[in-house]
């Protein structure tokens, strides 16, 4: 096996997910760098690595050297401490203060920083404020290549290592050597795989009982994120005898110790005409029954509102607001004026915004306690601009509280108000909907608006059809597609869509739906960076950035997100090499999507921005958002994702003055009828399809929604009828 040292020169390409990367090592009396590839996550330019690999020639780049280990070192020259310095990694020291403190130090520099710190007060420009954080850094990333020795001796990675250490801080060896599944339930993006591989380095055998337990939880851990709230006790344990690789016998009795625990739970539910088992993490569990609970308290409750004259009301809304409502929305008005909780379901054009505004209007008349909100930032924009009313996000509504790790608002401490209105109220998953609605008082009328046959919530669950199955809620079901949003060919090719029917494919002149016929899917790709970046901002004056969004079925492939996002980065931000940050290659300009909910600065799963700017002295990146800018820390970049596109999924809730989406048989698998739906339902002004008829005609015939497995219907019955015992 051959080996190459020297420092990181500048990154090429760098995989957050896996850690592939291509790099230049500049390695001493060499006038060229050495390009190297491999897998080697958190490496960051300016650091000194040494690599074991192999030489290869590549048909178009050359001579590589393939990396299979590697480990960051100390530098052993001028050169390699300057570059170290100055490369970002120690906080407050940019380039030109690098320069400085190893022209006066040389070799002697990072000596001086252990030892004596207070000299580099010699350096012209460096004063005490400097000095300090420098060090406060310097520590810091000696803390972290001190545990990173004895991490990388069970095989972590130095991107790895960093975030234990965030974590854990001094801690992390002891946390470790207590249990290597600590990482996994406590780090993101450290699974179940990765702690056992580390496991199994530390000689922790299959059948340990906490290998066994973390694994049963990791599987559940990883249905909720795919939806499931619940799983089918038999299926959850073959599927802990493949990922374990130990026999039945061994699970079973594990599973009932984590039950006797509290840390899952077991029960019946029907299903199939019979009773069949079913795990829950307990936090679902408790979420999900507390949604059962809850609702049936304020279904049970008075509402302080008085009663009013329908018929009178109806009619004086109808002349304030100048409209006629139909019959389906007169009804759909009455009842949520007057049930206590009240569902109003329908598809895009079929009025929910007018009888929202109907309900407002009336209700302003009772009380001025009325609350607006939605899941996302876009959604309580929009709520907002149809209403004239403020509409808050759900999280800022309940006020997060970071010492404590939940919200403000709840059973002790609820909102203020008579009526709150939810609108995109299928995009709540499971907690949040427990969330809000232990913080409802008991007399508060809820009235929750979405569209069912969207694709469900990111998060675990289905909760919105659940309640409408459970029968226990009233539900106003609008269907008509009303005169004005019958000229749109967007909102009636999203009906067929839903009915199944294939959507009017054929372009006409000043329509706001086109489709464009493209087998090969590098074509589609060329096409959407077309028409993203020249024909729509000529056509249509679209701000490529605002106004236009890009949405994929999938991550993967030449069309999918992933791919798209480079192309369409080089192509409207080309600002040289972008600068690699969790394995990011980001640039000012770049947009943004913000993909977890960060309660501390206040930005949401989904949230898009663009970059500022990246200040690699400081160790911060400046995101500018709908309303704020945003500062991220370097250690939150994984927080983040370009977003020139993005996937159908993640972008609920929003709408765009124009939507562009693929489709193509290369998203096969993922081509289903509500995906296909929901994507037509983001664009507002025009929709673009690229792709194939048969592809189309494939999503609208495929009406196989991924099935969820949850409790909350049973439960709602449970709670909601005396005779039956859910718990």
């Amino acid at each position: 096996m051959d080996t190459v040292f020297g420092y990181i020169e500048s990154i090429t390409f760098q995989n957050a997910e896996n850690g592939y990367t291509i790099a230049q090592l500049k390695q001493k009396n060499q006038l060229r760098p050495t390009c190297i590839i491999g897998s080697m996550p958190g490496l960051f330019p300016g650091q000194t690595v040494r690599c074991q690999g192999s030489w290869k020639n590549h048909l178009v780049y050359g001579r590589q050297f393939v990396v299979t280990e590697f480990r960051v070192e100390a530098p052993p020259d001028v050169i390699g401490v300057r570059k170290y310095l100055g490369s970002g990694l120690i906080k407050g020291i940019g380039h030109t203060y690098a320069n400085r403190i190893v022209d006066k130090f040389g070799v002697d520099t990072f000596e001086i920083i252990d030892q004596s710190p207070e000299r580099l007060l010699e350096v012209e420009g460096i004063g005490k404020k400097r000095v300090e954080r420098l060090v406060e850094s310097w520590k810091e990333q000696k803390s972290i290549r001190d545990v990173m020795v004895v991490l990388q001796s069970f095989g972590i990675s130095p991107a790895y290592a960093q975030k234990i250490y965030k974590a854990y801080g001094n801690l992390a060896v002891a946390k470790l050597k207590e249990s290597p599944f600590n990482l996994a339930r406590d780090i993101r993006g450290i699974g179940f795989k990765i702690a056992d591989g580390i496991a199994k380095k530390m000689g922790i055998p299959k059948e340990a009982p906490l290998r066994i337990e973390a694994g049963i939880e990791h599987i559940l851990e990883e249905l909720s994120q795919n939806g499931h709230v619940c799983y089918p006790l038999d299926l959850l344990v073959v599927e802990a005898e493949k990922i374990l690789e130990v026999s039945l016998d061994l699970i079973v009795p594990h599973i009932q110790i984590l039950k006797e625990e509290n840390r899952i739970e077991l029960m019946d539910l029907p299903l199939g005409g019979s009773l069949r088992t079913f795990a829950w993490l307990r936090p679902l569990f408790l979420a999900e029954t507390g949604i059962a609970r809850e609702l049936v308290r304020l279904q049970r409750s008075a509402s302080h509102l008085r009663k009013i004259d329908l018929q009178k009301a109806l009619a004086w809304v109808q002349a304030i607001l100048n409209l006629q409502l139909a019959e389906n929305q007169k009804n759909g008005v009455g009842k949520a004026c007057q049930d206590k909780i009240h569902i109003v379901t329908g598809g895009p054009g079929t009025g929910k915004s007018t009888i929202t505004k109907a309900i407002l209007a009336i209700t302003s008349q009772l009380t001025d306690q009325i609350v607006l909100a939605a899941p996302t930032g876009r959604a309580a924009k929009r709520m907002s601009e149809i209403t004239k009313r403020k509409a808050s996000t759900l999280h800022s509504l309940l006020e997060y509280d970071l010492s404590k790790g939940g919200f403000k608002k709840n059973r002790e401490n609820p909102l203020s108000c008579d009526l709150i209105i939810v609108d995109e109220a299928s995009m709540i998953d499971t907690y949040l909907m427990y969330s809000l609605l232990k913080a409802l008082p008991d007399h508060a009328r809820l009235i929750l608006i979405g569209d069912i046959n969207q694709l469900p919530s990111v998060g675990p669950g289905n909760v919105l059809k659940d309640i409408i199955s459970s029968n226990f809620i009233p539900v106003t079901h609008l269907n008509e597609i009303y005169r004005q949003a019958a000229g749109s060919r967007i909102i009636t090719n999203a009906h067929n869509v839903n009915k199944g029917v294939l959507p009017e494919l054929k372009n006409l002149p000043d329509s706001d739906f086109f489709f464009f016929e493209i087998p090969s899917a590098e074509e589609v790709e060329k096409q959407i960076v077309s028409l993203v970046t020249q024909r729509l901002p000529k056509k249509y004056g679209f701000d490529p950035f605002q106004d236009i969004q890009v949405l994929a079925p999938m991550k993967r492939g030449v069309i999918g997100t992933e791919n798209l996002n480079i192309s369409l980065q080089k192509a409207l931000n080309p600002r040289g090499n972008p600068f690699f940050i969790a394995g990011k290659g980001l640039c000012v300009g770049d947009k943004v999507m913000q993909i977890r909910n960060n309660y501390k600065l206040e930005v949401y799963n989904g949230d898009i921005g663009r970059i500022l700017k990246i200040d690699t002295v400081g160790q911060q990146l400046l995101v500018q958002f709908e309303d704020r800018e945003v500062i991220y820390e370097f250690s939150q970049m994984d927080e983040l994702v370009l977003s020139y596109a993005v996937s159908i999924h993640k972008y609920q809730g929003s709408e765009c003055r124009c939507v562009i989406i693929p489709v193509h048989q290369s998203h096969y698998i993922l081509l289903t009828r509500n995906l296909l739906y929901t994507g037509l339902t983001r664009g507002k002004e025009l929709v673009v399809l690229l792709g194939t008829s048969q592809a189309v005609r494939m999503a609208v015939s495929n009406n196989d929604v991924q099935h969820r497995y949850t409790g909350l219907q049973q439960a709602i019955i449970g709670y909601s009828t005396p005779a039956l015992s859910y718990l």
